[in-house]
């Protein structure tokens, strides 16, 4: 099974940090004087810093200068950063143990591939930097999901052609991007919204040993 790898999206795979960029995201429309919601915030899922906060200013019918934009995300990562600074190991995602596990035990190597700049971080805050082969994340690349840009990179890391690559992954984007690389794309969420990927899961609690079995044998896939 050793000629598979696995990269892993972070946020809302490995763990939900969507929630602490609501609330810095939230900060920042409601100092310019319009409503953020839940809703909105789903939009920027998987996408570039740069490009959430202009889809924020397009909700919020916004027009700001380049520097002012500088300024708004620097605030906002310093937000970002104050509640991710907290985290800790109980904040992975059910299920998402158990899968490492099976994977190491079988020495499959994995990595990740975010947008994140701060996926680093949070991999220390959480223990789990360590058991990742390689880190791709927002620092490496220069062209969002679904660009398949961190993912190539990742299959590079990871010493793999794509087409024998996995991806979990949350966001539509991502799932683009790992089809667009040629990878097998497995969604973790709505079986709807992800309709696209290869399989879909609720969480990593319905992945069972069998199906990672089944999916790692290189003469079926």
């Amino acid at each position: 099974m050793n000629d598979k790898g696995i990269i892993f999206d972070l946020d809302g795979v490995i763990v939900d940090t969507a929630k602490y960029h609501y609330l810095a995201w939230k900060k920042i429309a409601d100092a310019l004087g319009f409503e953020f919601t839940k809703a909105h915030n789903e939009l920027l899922k998987g996408v570039s810093r740069t490009r959430s906060l202009e889809i924020l200013l397009d909700i919020g019918k916004i027009t700001l200068s380049d520097n002012e934009k500088q300024k708004k995300l620097i605030s906002k990562n310093k937000d970002y950063l104050g509640y991710i600074e907290k985290m800790g190991a109980d904040e992975i995602l059910p299920g998402v143990l158990t899968v490492l596990d099976f994977l190491d035990e079988n020495n499959i190597h994995y990595v990740l591939g975010s947008a994140s700049k701060n996926a680093e971080l949070i991999l220390k805050q959480i223990n789990l930097h360590h058991r990742f082969f390689g880190i791709v994340d927002g620092n490496a690349v220069s062209k969002a999901k679904p660009d398949p840009e961190v993912f190539l990179i990742g299959a590079h890391k990871l010493h793999l052609p794509p087409e024998n690559c996995i991806v979990f992954e949350d966001a539509i984007a991502g799932v683009e991007a790992a089809k667009i690389a040629n990878m097998t794309a497995i969604g973790i969420g709505d079986k709807e919204t992800l309709s696209e990927a290869d399989f879909v899961f609720n969480d990593f609690t319905e992945i069972s040993e069998a199906f990672l079995y089944e999916l790692l044998d290189s003469t079926k896939y």
